[in-house]
């Protein structure tokens, strides 16, 4: 399936079959989080943070892809990214589109 941040798809005529999403809340084993905060005090990337966003946006995306399958979807247009932090150590990832059927 295309994904595109975009909202057109250069060359193709679709009809719009309606927004889908994904939406995940992801955690970190408190160990790794406990280690994240020391990492704080020296400063740099916090790997572990940066691994369970990327990770929660792949999740976002699969669920995002799946429900525009089911709409019988080709591609996802205008894809955007949302991210909030719900508690410490906690991340709520959403990725949302609008899925479309070629003409």
């Amino acid at each position: 399936m295309k994904l595109l941040s975009i909202d057109t798809i250069p060359g193709q005529e679709f009809e719009a079959l309606g927004m889908v999403k994904g939406a995940i809340v992801q955690t970190k084993h408190f160990g790794r989080d406990f280690m994240a905060a020391m990492k704080t005090l020296v400063g740099g990337e916090i790997t572990a943070y940066t691994d369970m966003l990327n990770e929660a946006r792949q999740i976002a995306v699969k669920r995002m892809v799946d429900e525009a399958r089911q709409l019988g979807a080709d591609a996802i247009v205008g894809i955007r990214y949302g991210s909030a932090q719900m508690m410490q150590g906690a991340a709520e990832v959403i990725a949302y589109g609008t899925a479309v059927k070629y003409k």
